[in-house]
């Protein structure tokens, strides 16, 4: 899996676990059940790494969020239909 992004163990495994998002425009947060995580199991430590976050970014910056409920998994999630191809405010790449 690698190493721990908080305490550098390798003793770590892949898990899901359930992670609150604010909307792009600030509107509301929303729960997303069974998001991809990386879990320590040295320091306890559960968290999504680089690549997820921006995975989850970008397709709430690129997707109609009203008809998104409080609740949505991260498949469901991602399966929503972009009204633009890519995030064309994203300068990082």
């Amino acid at each position: 899996m690698g190493k721990c992004e908080w305490c550098s163990s390798e003793n770590t495994k892949a898990v899901s676990d359930k992670v609150y998002w604010e909307l792009p425009d600030g509107t509301q947060a929303i729960q997303i059940d069974e998001t991809p995580a990386v879990h320590c199991l040295d320091c306890q430590m559960t968290y999504q790494t680089d690549l997820i976050t921006k995975e989850i970014e970008d397709q709430l910056f690129l997707i109609d969020t009203k008809k998104l409920g409080k609740v949505v998994t991260f498949e469901e999630l991602m399966a929503q239909p972009r009204l633009l191809k890519r995030n064309y405010f994203d300068f990082s790449s």
